[in-house]
């Protein structure tokens, strides 16, 4: 099996070694969010968001997920930061290494950072705040906030208008889609819905975490109070579009209607005829789709629901020319963590 291989639904099980997912253990005085660190070659990065992260009033306990660095990354890591708990996934998971991280939390709250993003002073605790007081709360998506300057990511406005009704009881505004680098889950709803899914793998894998998320009775809310900050470095990579659109089909393929996986892949088909980039989300379909078709599981109506009203508004801002996709998968979710790629 390859790093980058599909696993199937039954792999998604708790990983050898690590604790009952069901049972959080003990946590330090005062701390009750971990926060889980995914990584792959970018160890400088990575040490200044640790940097970052151990000067948060906060002090939450983190643990640091390393997808198979060739760059010393876990030395350094133990020598910097000896307090971090260091997990060596041995290779590229890419986003199921959060899941793996997560098994490893002691905490009932776990948030998530890439190694170019970090948490804005008190967030982690306004956070534990919202999910004390909302026990329905699943996830909260942050507001995002980029590099130094902290103007705001276009994601917080797509988020902030999301179609799905407010609902008693709930915080924010619903959303079906998040920036995986800005989110704060319960760890009982976050392993309970299984986590990132291996199929996926990475890029746009958080619309699939929220379609499982509210399957299991959870709700996904955009909660702007709670600030992430992301630092980018670069532009998207090579091939990263490709992987987004064969996601987004995948994902179809994985929870909604046939008539939809259906219409999505033929719609790619007809667009793989003349564009490069579509053949080769095309062929990563084709790869990946036995592994889709053996974890297919229908969204409850109620769900499939709320994403079809999330894509009929997304197809009117297309039209008005505004941003699409608001409060499903936003383009956004394409700028997350490119380190474990």
């Amino acid at each position: 099996m390859t790093a980058d291989e599909p696993r199937t639904a039954e792999s998604r099980a708790v990983e050898p070694g690590t604790a009952d997912p069901r049972v959080p253990g003990p946590c330090a005085a005062g701390s009750r969010t971990t926060v889980v660190v995914i990584t792959r070659d970018r160890r400088e990065q990575l040490l200044q968001s640790l940097d970052r992260l151990a000067a948060l009033p906060e002090r939450p306990p983190v643990v640091v997920v390393d997808n198979g660095s060739s760059d010393g990354t876990a030395d350094a890591v133990a020598a910097r930061h000896p307090e971090v708990t260091l997990v060596s996934a041995g290779r590229n998971l890419g986003a199921v290494g959060r899941t793996l991280g997560a098994r490893h939390a002691r905490t009932p709250y776990v948030a998530f950072s890439d190694d170019d993003s970090w948490w804005a002073p008190g967030a982690l605790a306004t956070a534990e705040r919202l999910l004390d007081a909302h026990p329905r709360l699943g996830l909260v998506a942050a507001a995002v906030r980029v590099g130094d300057d902290g103007r705001d990511d276009p994601l917080n406005a797509e988020l902030a208008a999301s179609p799905l009704e407010r609902e008693h009881g709930l915080p924010g505004t619903r959303v079906l889609g998040f920036l995986a680098c800005a989110a704060v889950a319960r760890r009982e709803a976050f392993l309970e819905a299984g986590g990132y899914h291996p199929v996926v793998f990475f890029a746009g894998e958080e619309q699939l975490l929220a379609y499982d998320l509210e399957a299991c009775g959870w709700a996904v809310c955009h909660c702007p109070e709670v600030v992430a900050v992301h630092s980018p470095v670069g532009g998207v990579r090579d091939g990263r579009r490709a992987v987004m659109r064969r996601n987004a089909v995948l994902t179809a393929w994985l929870r909604r209607p046939l008539s939809v996986a259906v219409r999505r892949t033929g719609a790619l088909v007809a667009e793989a005829r003349r564009d490069p980039e579509a053949r080769e989300a095309l062929r990563g379909v084709l790869e990946r789709l036995p592994a889709a078709l053996r974890a297919r599981r229908r969204l409850p109506p109620r769900v499939e629901a709320a994403a079809r009203r999330v894509e009929g508004d997304g197809a009117r801002a297309g039209r008005r020319g505004t941003a699409p996709g608001a409060g499903g998968l936003p383009e956004g979710g394409a700028r997350s963590g490119a380190s474990v790629r």
